[in-house]
């Protein structure tokens, strides 16, 4: 396996917190998969069930290399988090206020209002961009060739493997995968998004969000050269959607409650 190196300029230390004196209320947003308090922001007013042993095996199972600051704090005791139990989190209090699910709820609403039939596969999917772009594509496929109405709708965040040196994001690259898998089939309209703004990009302000697709997407490319396979592949989704005006670009949003993708299917 490759080696992957990671520098840290500093050592750290995740020790008791000053505050744990102090009642401590979180209000937490969830943008992460199953709501997992610790993973939210990294959780730091709860308590973190990981410990240096599981970090010390990620390093040795991904055959990463560290500095020497990195491995003498993943070495020294002193850096364990406060585990559950801890009497840190005494006066500790946790709400969640917002999260994926029910943004998702939101958007079932919506869809079943506007007289659509919905299939809702979820708020926390995970996986290639490319390979549940052709599984949902399939679900598409299914119901326009059984001539249903349907919105397809799911959350969760998905994951891009680097193979080329293009610009986009794990939205834009579903977008674009998407578009491939349903080559252009009358009646089917999607698009993906990042629900805080920005879809991979360099943290910008007009960063994309993520894109639009519909049955023209194949098409318009076409008449201006551009192969949607060659943008595929080299991780280039954002210049295949810039070029035909289809990227989403809201601008942050302030909040951010995982991604969201529909797929709509219309009856002949």
């Amino acid at each position: 396996m490759a080696s992957t190196t990671i520098s840290q300029s500093r050592s750290f230390k995740a020790s008791r917190p000053r505050f744990a004196a102090a009642e401590i209320v979180t209000l937490a947003i969830s943008d992460v998969p199953h709501d997992d308090p610790s993973a939210i922001a990294s959780g730091p007013t709860v308590p973190d069930p990981s410990t240096l042993a599981d970090a010390r095996a990620l390093v040795a199972r991904y055959n990463l290399t560290v500095d020497d600051a990195v491995r003498r704090a993943l070495e020294d005791p002193g850096n364990e988090s406060c585990k559950p139990g801890d009497a840190a989190f005494a006066r500790a209090q946790f709400e969640m206020i917002a999260k994926p699910k029910a943004s998702l709820d939101a958007a079932i609403k919506v869809a079943k209002d506007a007289g659509y039939e919905v299939i809702g596969l979820g708020a926390d999917l995970e996986g290639e961009a490319r390979d549940v772009a052709a599984d949902h594509a399939r679900l598409a496929l299914k119901a326009r060739s059984e001539g249903k109405r349907i919105a397809i709708l799911s959350g969760g965040e998905l994951t891009v493997t680097l193979r080329g040196k293009g610009r986009g994001g794990p939205n834009q690259e579903y977008a674009l995968a998407l578009a491939v898998a349903l080559a252009g089939t009358s009646g089917v309209a999607a698009l993906s998004g990042d629900t805080d703004g920005t879809d991979g990009g360099a943290g910008q302000p007009d960063d994309p969000a993520g894109a639009f697709i519909d049955a023209t997407t194949l098409a318009r490319a076409g008449r201006l050269g551009l192969d949607p396979a060659v943008f595929l592949n080299d991780n280039n989704s954002t210049e295949f959607f810039e070029k035909l005006g289809d990227l989403m670009t809201p601008g942050p949003t302030l909040t951010n409650v995982n991604d969201f993708r529909a797929i709509l299917v219309d009856s002949p």
